[in-house]
């Protein structure tokens, strides 16, 4: 516990979605400052980057940063090629899988950490109601963190780094319920895979399936734009 009248430093990954909004939420009320990291790694569309410093904003960050990465140039993914977005996510990893996403983002946020003198970096992962995105289960968030104290001056000399994952076990509708909680107006987040421009999503996709499931199981009315 931080007994100082300093407040501890989090760079939270905000992708501009529901769940990295109700992460910022769970980590302001957690007493941190929060340092808002987002990565333009050629995704599809911009409006979820709008969505990010939007979000970031609203919830009260001190600062939001957005970091380029171009992960269009090696594809291999329906979110970083010429590869349509499927209607479902099917069997297995989908092809909306982004290889090494989560690795390059969350080294970043570690690289950005470092600079801060934060201790703790947040993502909104979650391995419940989710995609099957291997980079988004227990076993990854736990090896991240076991490389992040080996690989950096704060975790071999200092504090050590810790990698919070606080949706990881919570369902779409749990994560609703927390974000209803702490006053996050989803309406403002952006989820689908295929948002249009002004970020209105496509209803159909993977995102759009799970996002539209979580108000359901939440009782709660579902905010999002659609086209």
């Amino acid at each position: 516990m931080n007994t100082s009248n300093t407040p501890r430093k989090a760079v939270i990954l905000v992708s501009g979605g529901m769940d990295s909004a109700v992460t910022i939420a769970m980590a302001r009320e957690q007493g941190f400052e929060v340092y808002a990291l987002s990565v333009a790694y050629g995704q599809r569309h911009s409006s979820e980057l709008e969505a990010s410093e939007r979000v970031s904003n609203m919830l009260g960050a001190k600062r939001h940063k957005t970091v380029h990465v171009d992960l269009r140039s090696i594809g291999g993914s329906a979110l970083t090629d010429d590869i349509d977005v499927p209607a479902d996510g099917g069997e297995g990893i989908p092809v909306t899988y982004v290889p090494a996403r989560n690795t390059i983002m969350l080294s970043i946020a570690l690289g950005w950490a470092e600079v801060l003198g934060s201790t703790d970096i947040f993502c909104g992962v979650n391995a419940v109601d989710y995609s099957g995105y291997p980079d988004c289960r227990p076993a990854f968030i736990d090896a991240y963190e076991a490389l992040a104290n080996v690989a950096t001056k704060a975790g071999v000399e200092g504090a050590g780094i810790r990698i919070h994952a606080p949706l990881m076990h919570m369902g779409k509708g749990d994560i609703v319920r927390e974000g209803v909680r702490l006053g996050v107006d989803f309406s403002q987040t952006v989820s689908c895979y295929n948002a249009d421009d002004e970020g209105r999503a496509c209803g159909h996709c993977d995102a759009c399936r799970l996002r539209a499931e979580g108000f359901a199981k939440a009782g709660e009315k579902d905010t999002t734009r659609y086209v």
